[in-house]
């Protein structure tokens, strides 16, 4: 294994136990009867991983600590973990396939613009499939809870994430730089002009997706 890699994979293992340490920030959020709604900043180091090390390095600290949750402060077992599991990936990896092409601040701010756009609709596809099988509550009473309470608590919270990720990105970057466990990649923008960008089709794709979703959902709450 190259020096070059090693590094990697150790600048990787810091960012999940860092993720895994801010994920027990855990604030409740009193949005009743939805009592298993809590705030907690562990997307951040997620997204940022992404920026740093690609779309799979996002998806794979997102699965780890999806796990760790489970294992440790969640109390909603499997179903928590893939709820978990599939919020931070939609943020962070539509985010980091961005900023692989646009190594800038606007383009961080667009890759998480789309993250924020993308988990939104995605959270409520999934709340509305989920939360009934392991919450024990009718459809349709979770089909009434998608736009007063999942909505602007996904919203608030992938924006606040967001936000913390632009503020802390570049002081950690600097502090990872200096250990010597991270060397920037060079920006992929120039080499990819005059091509199609399928990352960011891609992420545009699931995001039209997603949206489709939640109007075809939207729409059969309002006929129940």
């Amino acid at each position: 294994m190259t020096d070059s890699r090693t590094k990697q994979l150790t600048t990787l293992a810091m960012m999940a136990a860092m993720a895994c340490i801010v994920m027990l920030i855990r604030i409740p959020v009193a949005l009743p009867p939805t009592n298993f709604l809590t705030y907690d900043p562990k997307d951040t180091i997620i997204v940022m991983g992404g920026f740093m090390f690609g779309p799979f390095a996002a998806f794979m600290l997102a699965a780890v600590t999806a796990l760790v949750e489970m294992v440790t402060v969640s109390e909603t077992g499997p179903w928590g973990m893939l709820m978990n599991g599939v919020s931070s990936s939609a943020f962070a990896v539509p985010a980091a396939v961005i900023y692989k092409y646009r190594r800038t601040l606007p383009g961080a701010v667009i890759g998480l613009t789309v993250g924020v756009l993308t988990v939104v609709p995605v959270m409520l596809l999934w709340n509305w499939l989920v939360v009934p099988i392991y919450m024990g509550w009718p459809r349709a009473m979770v089909a009434e809870l998608l736009v007063p309470v999942f909505l602007p608590f996904n919203a608030i919270k992938y924006s606040l994430n967001a936000a913390i990720a632009l503020i802390v990105y570049k002081p950690i970057v600097r502090a990872l730089m200096a250990a010597g466990l991270y060397r920037p990649a060079a920006s992929t923008a120039e080499e990819g002009k005059g091509r199609i960008n399928w990352g960011v089709l891609l992420t545009a794709v699931v995001l039209v997706i997603a949206l489709a979703l939640l109007i075809v959902f939207l729409n059969i709450r309002e006929a129940s």
